[in-house]
């Protein structure tokens, strides 16, 4: 573990999802009958595997489970098609698959390259998913494995809450980082501090709240994500019925009252939510669906679809336009989303 002099004073900063990447983390599904009902295990280990070998065909992904599952999971990633060289499997036992909010939050040195690991305290989104313990231990076994340095961050931060352009500027939401189930004995000022001391940024643009059904209260990764450093993909509902209607509204608003690196507003571009996502009797009335929660890896973009035709081809059509020189892949994530969250919030990716 590093010293007390913080990430950012010591010339590291995170940076953002577009840049090269080494590799992209997943936690693999573990057998306990609360996730999924218990009913989807077959069918989550294989879209798991489904999305481990989808990123497989851009770069290495660095997969946490428990050592005795290995064979099990390289066996199903190798029905998938993963390139099986890419698919890289560590004995970090853990408790849930969402690696964007458990998993270390990596930093890049600005002069000498060195990729180092922010291990933040995680307590499942408040406390409402125990046990977390497990979870929490993951930052820490993942920079023993590659022998990287650790930064602590001094506070609990979900990786799923946050998103950085690169250019000093972070984006995230009240509702999640000031919430009181998360650190009440700190003020958003001190909160701030921590994020500029660990991540290197400058500029924290705050929206209010998140979308209906979010467990999370409210992370960032559904509601809107930079595409480049002055452009932000904002999330909309047209069904003025809609608990997501007057939401949405207000973060654009607050999005475009916000500056970029260079001073000049950021360009919005606007992304309708799917329809409703709905699974009769379920916890969640309504499903986070969101099509920005999708995936940057090198030379792609994997994006959630929802067995919506119109609204799918729709997104997918907009994200090609967004990442000309990326390839688009749609991975159907209806099943995925039950439990809260789809392939940016089961993902954590790690800078070359």
């Amino acid at each position: 573990m590093s010293a007390a002099i913080s990430a950012a004073a010591q010339g590291f900063a995170m940076p953002a999802e577009w840049s090269p990447q080494e590799a992209v983390w997943l936690s693999w599904p573990v057998d306990d009958p609360r996730h999924w009902g218990g009913a989807k295990r077959d069918l989550i280990h294989a879209k798991f595997a489904e999305i481990a070998a989808a990123i497989s065909r851009f770069e290495p992904v660095r997969i946490n489970a428990p050592g005795a599952d290995h064979p099990a999971i390289a066996a199903l990633c190798n029905r998938a098609k993963a390139v099986p060289e890419h698919v890289q499997l560590f004995n970090h036992p853990h408790n849930d698959v969402w690696c964007r909010d458990h998993g270390p939050i990596f930093v890049k040195h600005h002069q000498t390259g060195e990729i180092a690991i922010t291990d933040w305290e995680f307590n499942a989104w408040g406390g409402k998913f125990p046990p977390w313990d497990l979870d929490n231990a993951i930052p820490a076994a993942i920079a023993q494995s590659l022998g990287l340095r650790r930064f602590l961050g001094g506070m609990i931060l979900e990786g799923g809450a946050i998103e950085i352009n690169g250019h000093g500027q972070l984006l995230t939401t009240e509702a999640v980082l000031l919430n009181p189930n998360r650190n009440p004995h700190l003020s958003r000022s001190q909160i701030e501090q921590k994020l500029r001391d660990s991540l290197g940024v400058r500029d924290i643009l705050w929206l209010k709240q998140g979308i209906e059904g979010d467990d999370t209260d409210g992370h960032i990764d559904d509601l809107a994500r930079f595409i480049n450093p002055t452009t932000i993909l904002a999330c909309t509902d047209r069904d003025i019925a809609s608990p997501n209607h007057r939401i949405l509204n207000e973060n654009l608003a607050a999005l475009r009252s916000f500056y970029g690196p260079q001073g000049k507003p950021f360009e919005i571009v606007e992304i309708p939510l799917p329809q409703a996502c709905e699974v009769p009797g379920w916890r969640l009335p309504v499903l986070p669906a969101s099509y920005v929660n999708f995936l940057i890896v090198n030379g792609g973009v994997l994006v959630p679809t929802f067995r919506q035709p119109k609204n799918d081809d729709r997104a997918l059509g907009l994200l090609r336009e967004l990442f000309p020189t990326r390839e688009i892949v749609g991975i159907d994530c209806l099943d995925l989303v039950e439990e809260g969250g789809t392939l940016h919030c089961i993902s954590q990716q790690q800078p070359a």
